[in-house]
């Protein structure tokens, strides 16, 4: 780990475990908006393969629901920003720690002068809302360059984000190392060019991760390599 230059962090799933606090927000915001529907764990899991929360929405009634016009852009827009108000509200009792090793990681970063990044489809309002709760109100000064979905033009399995990260830490891609959890995020990373570890996470743990780097159960498992 310590040959590379920089680290990057995926947000959802790999610096915490997180999507069951957003299942649970897009349910609360279903209900609140008017909408019959609930997202059980199966069927989570299969629209976690759909990046971004309002592409989500827009799969879902395309491909799960009769009325598929049920909401506008606009509607869908509405439900998100509300899907993800709740989903700061979950965070408030601090119910999502730090995935283990992750802290640890990242100090051991920072003493080896490593710089740190975030490339991320979550949104930077749900990104502010987690690491705040966890890190502390000071958790930007520890990051060189934090992109989030809002910040490029396709989300990942697209490399966009990665791209956008390595060019703003003016590194090659080879020196970064990055930190995922998802086939969607090993993809867009090696589409990049940047190597990556696979922490496996609740809703990813059995995807099919050929080309990482590593694959582990959790960063701690990395806190004792050189």
């Amino acid at each position: 780990m310590k040959e590379f230059k920089a680290l990057i962090f995926d947000v959802d799933g790999t610096m915490a475990e997180t999507e069951e606090l957003h299942r649970q927000a897009f349910n609360d915001s279903f209900a609140k908006f008017g909408l019959d529907w609930n997202w059980d764990v199966d069927l989570y899991a299969r629209l976690l393969r759909i990046t971004g929360g309002r592409e989500r929405i827009s799969h879902f009634l395309a491909e799960y629901r009769s009325d598929k016009d049920a909401l506008s852009v606009a509607q869908i827009a509405d439900l998100h920003g509300m899907k993800n108000r709740r989903y700061a509200e979950l965070l408030v009792d601090g119910r999502c720690p730090l995935r283990a090793g992750v802290a640890d990681v990242i100090a051991i970063a920072r003493q080896r002068g490593q710089r740190l990044a975030i490339a991320t489809t979550t949104s930077r309002a749900n990104i502010a809302a987690l690491l705040s709760r966890i890190m502390g109100q000071s958790w930007p000064d520890l990051f060189h360059a934090v992109v989030a979905g809002e910040d490029v033009a396709r989300k990942k399995p697209a490399p966009d984000a990665y791209v956008k990260v390595v060019e703003s830490l003016g590194l090659p891609a080879q020196a970064c190392l990055a930190f995922e959890d998802s086939r969607n995020g090993l993809l867009a990373a090696q589409s990049a060019g940047v190597p990556v570890v696979i922490t496996r996470s609740m809703y990813f743990g059995h995807d099919n991760f050929e080309g990482a780097l590593k694959v582990v159960d959790d960063l701690a498992e990395l806190v004792d390599l050189p």
